[in-house]
């Protein structure tokens, strides 16, 4: 009634060919997301990721740094894991070097 009959015996045969080509362009769009995602998030994060850990690894004694809490101080002792900034005359607080998040131009503490 809805269907010709020519459409419905051809549509058996046309099914079984283009079955895996069928599965191939189901899955195309999900293949495109994940690249689209690749190169908008993931990649960018990593490329972050590497400038912060190159940036901490390049800490020295002396420079000023901001940290993740807000703390702006001068460096004074650096350890594998932790460093000492002096927030303060006199005053020196211990944290990890993960917690660096900028390494401030010099002289701007004064």
């Amino acid at each position: 009634m809805f269907i010709s009959s020519a459409f419905a015996q051809t549509a058996p045969a046309a099914a079984a060919g283009g079955d895996f080509m069928s599965q191939l362009m189901g899955m195309a769009p999900l293949a495109l997301m994940f690249v689209v995602l690749y190169f908008v998030m993931i990649r960018p994060q990593m490329k972050r990721q590497k400038e912060h850990r190159a940036m901490v690894e390049a800490l020295a004694k002396g420079d000023e740094v901001a940290t993740a809490g807000g703390i702006i101080g001068r460096v004074t002792r650096l350890s594998e894991q932790f460093l000492h900034i002096e927030i303060a005359s006199g005053v020196e607080i211990q944290i990890q070097r993960s917690a660096v998040v900028q390494v401030l131009p010099k002289d701007t503490l004064k």
